[in-house]
């Protein structure tokens, strides 16, 4: 058990986002006693091909309960907010500055504002307009502001323009990624429905409830082997050279130039998964 715990903070755009991006390291820290909230900042609504409105919305709530269930989250918040309509709004930063200082994390995870989905991009926006504002006690004044702005790193993700991801931190996480499956499974209404269907593919998906974990893990395996990949480099400092060079499947993040800085060795406190 490590002697200090600590506070972490997800903000995804969508119920499931951060399942995916972040289920992997979230089960080490909570295994380690780490405290753990993911937040949607939208409800989901839209992301079927058949259902919506409030149907969809209280099924994908049901799908992250499950979820935090299997990582140990201290909680899963899912905004009331329409999915497709998220804006960068002074309302909705208010949402975003009273759950940081609620919290009071110690790190800080969101999307990178570089993204092909709109919600994403607003989600990354409202938590990079709140870092500094978090710390100014008019704004929002019956909430206590917090004393320093919060550590704040970007989700992986592929995309070059108009820069691309630089992986200033990168976690191993094959000992823990049945589990992390276990977490996208809970996700059937986007993992077996809505996203096979909007990648042209919903007839590969079975049937059978029996079959359908392990079609999952041919689909989700090798994009957590490619992110181990195209962070080899990384997990070789961090890891050394042979437990670098071995981790099959990762979670990487980019350090945000907004919030509280810190220095490199700081890294491996916020972060305490390496020897």
């Amino acid at each position: 058990m490590s002697p200090e715990k600590l506070r972490i903070l997800v903000f995804g755009a969508h119920p499931d986002d951060a399942d995916i991006d972040f289920g992997g390291c979230a089960l080490k820290y909570t295994a380690l006693g780490h405290t753990v909230t993911f937040v949607s900042c939208t409800n989901g609504d839209t992301g079927h091909h058949e259902i919506g409105g409030i149907e969809l919305a209280r099924r994908r709530f049901r799908e992250a309960q499950a979820s935090a269930r299997i990582a140990g989250l201290d909680a899963y918040e899912v905004l009331d907010i329409h999915s497709g309509e998220l804006e960068p709004t002074v309302a909705n930063r208010k949402q975003i500055i009273r759950m940081m200082r609620e919290f009071k994390p110690d790190l800080i995870l969101t999307h990178r504002p570089y993204d092909y989905h709109p919600d994403h991009r607003a989600t990354s926006q409202l938590v990079l307009d709140a870092s500094y504002i978090v710390t100014v006690p008019n704004m929002q004044a019956l909430t206590e502001h917090l004393s320093r702005p919060p550590r704040i790193f970007y989700l992986y993700d592929k995309f070059q323009r108009p820069c691309p991801f630089r992986a200033d931190i990168a976690v191993g996480i094959d000992e823990v990624i049945e589990k992390k499956l276990d977490m996208a499974h809970c996700h059937t209404s986007q993992m077996y429905e809505w996203l096979p269907f909007n990648q042209g593919k919903l007839e590969r998906v079975p049937g059978e409830e029996k079959d359908r974990r392990g079609w999952l893990a041919g689909e989700r395996l090798p994009q957590f082997a490619e992110v181990a990949d195209s962070c080899r480099e990384k997990l070789v400092e961090l890891y050394g050279q042979a437990r670098g060079r071995a981790v099959r499947y990762a979670e990487a993040f980019e350090a945000c130039e907004y919030g509280a800085g810190f220095k490199a060795e700081e890294l491996r406190r916020l972060f305490p998964f390496f020897d």
